[in-house]
């Protein structure tokens, strides 16, 4: 069984979702590739993992580093967990590329190059957004640029960090 809960964030509605143990995923209400997934069946539920969740997102949303993740399970492909390992690596207030996320994710695989598009992909379809922290990639040329929740939360969640968005440019959503 697989259980919903709901956060009103500052950004908006956040659906939570988890096996009754972990945390399965975390969207932005309507934000693209919503409840990807979420089974079919599923029922609210007051879970400890919901509780967790929702502390560590009231710690987010006042400015602050969670200094804990609650427990995560990623139902998704090993090439996708890989990035979203890496994304879990980019500190609160920090960024990466997707060049830069490619190049590590080929170190980890053995391999010589990887393509930041195939990167893309796999950051473009992280079920746990803010905690797998999608939002903190940006373009190799320094664009703010694709997010599932659109580019304003992705500029607010940024600002919230205090990163610098002066250094970035805005460009067109990526799918």
């Amino acid at each position: 069984m697989y259980y919903t809960a709901h956060y009103n964030s500052p950004l908006g509605g956040i659906t939570l979702a988890s096996d009754g143990n972990s945390l399965t995923g975390l969207w932005f209400d309507g934000q693209k590739y919503f409840g990807s997934t979420l089974l079919e069946e599923h029922r609210p539920g007051e879970l400890p993992v919901f509780e967790q969740t929702a502390r560590w997102l009231d710690i987010y949303f006042s400015g602050k580093a969670p200094v804990f993740i609650p427990p995560l399970h990623m139902q998704t492909t090993p090439f996708r967990k890989l990035v979203w390992d890496i994304l879990l690596t980019i500190p609160f207030g920090s960024t990466m590329t997707y060049g830069e996320i490619a190049d590590t994710a080929a170190k980890q695989m053995g391999r010589t190059h990887m393509s930041p598009q195939a990167v893309g992909g796999a950051v473009g379809h992280n079920a746990i957004s803010l905690i797998i922290p999608c939002h903190r990639v940006m373009g190799t040329d320094g664009s703010l640029t694709g997010y599932a929740g659109g580019i304003d939360k992705k500029a607010k969640l940024l600002a919230l960090e205090k990163s610098n968005l002066l250094s970035f440019t805005q460009s067109p959503v990526r799918s």
